[in-house]
């Protein structure tokens, strides 16, 4: 029962800064399901997949009272990034996750350390280039985001959150709206069915797991709405370097 508990409390918190920024609930959610419960990381992985699907439900139904989203370019990226989920679903008995994720905490500093650099980046919309070239580049990225949530998970939203700014020209809080409708909703669902057909689901931490995702994603997404594009950049950036040397060490 404590266990219980304290999943549901770390769940509630990790998802709440999860939603506001845009990812990063895997790297507090994740290793507190391994350190409470004992269970194999793929056991792990699953459940909390499973969960953050609610976080992406809660941020969403906040988000679309007030953001307008484009259907067409909700289609197109799930088209770019959903093939890459499964794949990495598949591979992930394959993975070095000690490497991977050295590699992909490196990856995440990185993008934090840009958006330090850039000036007034993610604060306004822009008019994105629609070429051929720059939507091979956006979607190829896509794929790779999706391959690296479908294997690793962690830390993965707050890549697909840069993307969006980088090659779709959106602002931060429209950015992280649609990485949590695609990334917190489609992507973990297809990984959660993907894994679930090959491990099976701890069941049982499923209810602590799902309403702290729910409610934090609800309330995340309502604090994030209230705050300037600004405030926000400062908290993504934060939250990225936290993540980035989490997976590091």
């Amino acid at each position: 029962m404590f266990e219980q508990i304290c999943l549901l409390a770390i769940s509630l918190i990790s998802n709440i800064f999860s939603a506001f920024s845009g990812g990063g609930a895997g790297v507090i959610q994740l290793p507190a399901i391994l350190l409470l419960f004992n269970i194999p990381f793929i056991n792990a992985l699953a459940v909390h997949k499973i969960a953050t699907v609610a976080l992406g439900i809660g941020a969403t139904s906040k988000f679309a009272k007030t953001i307008s989203f484009k259907k067409y370019l909700l289609i197109k990226l799930l088209l770019a990034g959903l093939p890459g989920v499964f794949v990495g679903a598949q591979l992930i008995s394959f993975t070095d996750d000690q490497l991977a994720r050295l590699l992909l905490g490196i990856l995440i500093i990185f993008i934090s350390l840009y958006s330090f650099k850039m000036k007034n980046y993610g604060e306004k919309e822009y008019k994105y280039s629609n070429t051929i070239a720059n939507n091979l580049i956006g979607y190829s990225l896509i794929f790779l985001t999706g391959f690296l949530n479908g294997s690793l998970s962690a830390g993965t939203g707050l890549i697909f959150t840069i993307i969006l700014i980088s090659w779709y020209g959106m602002d931060y809080k429209k950015a992280i709206a649609y990485t949590l409708i695609i990334v917190g909703i489609f992507f973990n669902a297809l990984g959660a069915i993907t894994l679930g057909l090959v491990t099976e689901i701890e069941w049982m931490l499923l209810p602590a797991l799902f309403f702290g995702s729910l409610i934090g994603g609800y309330l995340g997404a309502k604090i994030s709405l209230s705050k300037s594009n600004r405030t926000i950049k400062i908290i993504y950036q934060t939250i990225t370097i936290i993540v980035g040397v989490s997976l590091i060490m």
